[in-house]
């Protein structure tokens, strides 16, 4: 069960929707904070695949670019491209050049409706709210979860009330579970905050921690009186169960799985955890931390793929591990050259890597500068010259496509670790080649192999691990390895296809359909793809016959 946890929580991760949620509700708060300006209450979210929309109380009219107001000023969006830009620019600005602090850390999923993800936000209810229904402990641990985990939150404390006290090993730092309200009411109402003061403290540099209480236990009385007193005065969230009176919102969990907030007028698709997925999640966190059990056995050992001391990431956003950042504004170029002599071992002379680096031209006073900058930023041991003036790097940096490609390798030589070897290649893929780079940028690889290796390579590999795990009956793990490589290699149907034979041999026929709709949905986005192949249609025709009726209901609908 933990396994197929870990597998869930990979097919379901939305990792550019996490990020565009994180850096854009960041970017906001550091546009207010530099216009004097204190954040709006947001009381809920609406993330898509096209846009972050903040519904606003009450409307304001001034959002802060690229933000742009809509009906009225009760909706403030950022388009997904937006989004990518400006985390872009935070990747290209490099470690301590990005937004600044969390605004809206209480911001939490409520479910999801036909367009995308709907989240609420704990503290904008300013009272408290009741939660209700035959599984509201379900709804309460996947909000406890959210909360431990999310990204776009710095400093926080979630206390737990008659429930999760194994949510706790998620993460210590952030989840403490009490078994009573009595043990707690004195402490939250000694440590209230006003709103305004935390609002604007989080995006200036002077945060106070944010703090949540889900309470699966019924207040009584009087501690529902002090509960809804202190919820109006403090800027927190308190998720109560029960039938208690003084509350703000009633979130109302039906037993179909359907989650109400009358006040809101929100009915979604409620994200919840049931015990059994509870229990997995719990057992994967506390497995990730123990080191018995048999060591896997492999032919070759892996003690020399040892991280190295500098380290280029390429396979995902551009990241240089090992080396403090340079200043701003020069660490997207230093990052380029140490991408180009990586991909390009065999040296590079300084007046090639001009013309690489700087294709309409550059004065040589100005390469060399750079050439000498980034050197001193390396160190001789890493950057060498031969007696030709050819530049490369020593053995000390390595990339991760090397790292990639030395692990198919050794998977083709050992057979009994080969599943194991191709499963960790293909951990290392984050996301598309290179991505984030700056416009204008790595104009280059349009003269060179690097994208068609790195993309066949990938697919490749995921092409061989699918097949070996529906060969041993692990069709989940057969997914997860597909879904791994298409964060790289989107566009090759050939995965695609591995995807649908995956997927078909779960069983889970909810789960096929979905595939296909996003795989005609991809062919019928890009009209100079000609549509999908005709092996592809095949492949469905026989896996799911009907999809060709669904899709000409959809498109004539």
């Amino acid at each position: 069960d933990a396994a197929s946890a870990e597998v869930a929580l990979r097919i379901g991760a939305d990792a550019p929707g996490t990020r565009l949620l994180d850096i854009g509700l960041r970017v906001l708060g550091a546009e207010l904070a530099a216009q004097g300006r204190t954040p709006p209450t947001v009381y809920a979210a609406h993330l898509s695949a096209r846009t972050l929309d903040l519904w606003i109380h009450p409307p304001d009219g001034d959002a802060p670019a690229p933000w742009t107001v809509q009906d009225g000023g009760q909706v403030w969006r950022l388009p997904a491209h937006e989004g990518r830009l400006l985390a872009e620019r935070w990747d290209a600005a490099g470690e301590g050049g990005g937004p600044g602090g969390a605004p809206y850390p209480g911001l939490v999923s409520l479910g999801t409706d036909a367009g995308g993800r709907v989240l609420v936000d704990l503290e904008a209810a300013q009272g408290l709210i009741n939660i209700r229904g035959p599984q509201t402990t379900a709804a309460l641990a996947a909000l406890a979860v959210e909360l431990a985990t999310n990204r776009w939150s710095d400093r926080m404390s979630i206390t737990l009330v008659g429930f999760g006290e194994e949510l706790t090993a998620i993460a210590p730092e952030r989840v403490r579970a009490v078994g009573s309200l009595a043990e707690v009411l004195p402490e939250l109402e000694a440590a209230a905050a006003p709103r305004q003061e935390v609002l604007t403290g989080r995006i200036t540099g002077r945060p106070c921690d944010a703090h949540y209480l889900l309470s699966a236990v019924t207040p009584t009385q009087e501690e529902a009186r002090r509960l809804a007193l202190l919820a109006r005065n403090d800027t927190a969230g308190y998720v109560v169960t029960g039938d208690v009176p003084h509350a703000t919102w009633t979130l109302e969990i039906t037993s179909e799985g359907r989650a109400r907030i009358a006040e809101l007028g929100f009915e979604v698709t409620a994200q919840l955890l049931p015990r059994r997925h509870y229990q997995a999640l719990v057992d994967l966190f506390r497995t990730a931390g123990r080191y018995d059990g048999e060591p896997i056995a492999e032919a070759e050992p892996l003690e020399d793929l040892r991280p190295p001391e500098v380290e280029v990431r390429m396979l995902g956003p551009i990241e240089i591990v090992g080396l403090d950042p340079l200043e701003e504004g020069r660490m997207a170029l230093a990052a380029e050259m140490l991408v180009y002599l990586a991909t390009h071992p065999g040296g590079v002379h300084p007046v090639v890597l001009g013309g690489v680096l700087w294709p309409r031209g550059v004065q040589g006073m100005v390469r060399d500068a750079t050439i000498a900058r980034v050197a001193g930023w390396l160190g001789q041991e890493h950057l060498r010259v031969d007696e030709a003036g050819r530049l490369s790097l020593g053995p000390g940096v390595r990339t991760d496509w090397a790292l990639f490609r030395e692990l198919v390798r050794r998977s083709h030589r050992d057979p009994a670790a080969r599943a194991v070897l191709l499963e960790r290649a293909l951990g290392l893929v984050r996301g598309p080649l290179l991505s984030g780079r700056p416009s204008g940028r790595y104009a280059w690889l349009a003269a060179d192999d690097l994208e068609y290796d790195v993309t066949a390579e990938v697919a490749d590999a995921a092409h061989r691990l699918c097949e070996l795990r529906l060969a041993h009956g692990e069709p989940e793990s057969a997914v997860a390895a597909v879904r791994a490589a298409l964060l790289l290699a989107a566009d090759d149907e050939g995965l695609w296809r591995d995807l649908l034979r995956a997927t078909h041999a779960t069983r889970d026929f909810v789960r096929l359909r979905a595939v296909v709709d996003a795989l005609t949905r991809r062919s019928g986005a890009h009209s100079y793809t000609g549509g999908l192949a005709p092996e592809t249609e095949a492949l469905i025709d026989e896996l799911l016959p009907a999809w060709r009726i669904h899709v000409v209901r959809k498109s004539t609908a």
